[in-house]
């Protein structure tokens, strides 16, 4: 374990250049792990803490690929930057720690339970299943059949999603959290491409509720580029298409880190809408 804080700079609590939320992130996607579950917190919050009580009770193949992907990206990155080595000897000094978790099992090493998974990727294969069967359905009941699977689906990655609910007239479809920020969502399934005029209006609806509102507005059919030019720059919504939810699927991309990529990716052009296969390279 000393070798594993020095080669991933865990003093101070620290895990490389990770913070709470990529740490998070790249343990869900590199490794279906969810490492903020309160199992990896028996000795503390810190992301050293936490990788070392995970590390610890976890099996050791787990551990051994847990390993593998930080150091991976350890290596990425040191390179990327230009960053001398600081470990002596730290690839062969790596190598022969994975040979000896790998080699003997038995030699004082964990023999704890493998994690449970941060996604249920049974239930992900079946959302994708009803995203396709939806289509099959006349377009009254599809509507209300897609707003039900927008919720399962938020629900499948933790996002604390609402059953649709009316204001004074007004239907939003429902409502999730991401990042600690509400966001309502409009959803359509419609033949046609969705325009300016409907974002427009989701935008005003979005205007007459608290300052810090956001907005996610979902189109199966996907967005005209005039409308998408229309609406604008700096709105408070982003945009899904049918395409970004069989992709976020069909590749096993949590949902709630894809929205994180579209928020961010949002706030850095100003744009609504960026491809799900633009976000997340192959």
């Amino acid at each position: 374990m000393k070798l594993v804080d020095d080669l991933f700079e865990m003093g101070g609590g620290y895990v490389l250049d990770f913070s709470d939320r990529t740490m998070a992130r790249f343990f869900a996607e590199e490794l279906n792990v969810d490492i903020d579950d309160n199992a990896y917190r028996e000795n503390g919050t810190s992301k050293a803490k936490r990788l070392r009580c995970f590390l610890n009770k976890v099996d050791l193949a787990t551990s051994v690929r847990t390993l593998k992907v930080l150091w991976k990206y350890r290596e990425a990155v040191r390179l990327e930057i230009g960053r001398e080595e600081w470990v002596q000897n730290a690839e062969g000094r790596f190598l022969s720690l994975i040979d000896r978790m790998e080699g003997k099992p038995s030699a004082g090493l964990s023999q704890g339970d493998a994690p449970k998974p941060a996604f249920d990727v049974h239930r992900i294969v079946l959302l994708k299943q009803r995203l396709l069967d939806l289509s099959s359905l006349a377009p009254q009941p599809r509507g209300y059949a897609f707003e039900a699977w927008l919720k399962d689906a938020f629900d499948t990655f933790g996002l604390e999603a609402r059953e649709p609910f009316r204001l004074r007239g007004e239907q939003i479809d429902g409502s999730f959290a991401l990042q600690g920020e509400t966001y309502l969502v409009e959803a359509k399934w419609q033949s046609e491409l969705t325009g300016a005029g409907d974002l427009h209006a989701f935008h005003g609806k979005l205007e007459q509720k608290a300052a810090w509102a956001r907005g996610l507005f979902v189109s199966n059919s996907g967005f005209t580029s005039d409308g998408l030019s229309a609406f604008g720059r700096g709105k408070r919504v982003i945009c899904m298409d049918g395409l970004d939810l069989f992709e976020t699927l069909d590749r096993q991309l949590p949902l709630n880190h894809v929205l994180e990529r579209k928020v961010r990716r949002a706030a850095e052009t100003g744009l609504p809408f960026e491809r799900v296969r633009d976000l997340f390279s192959r």
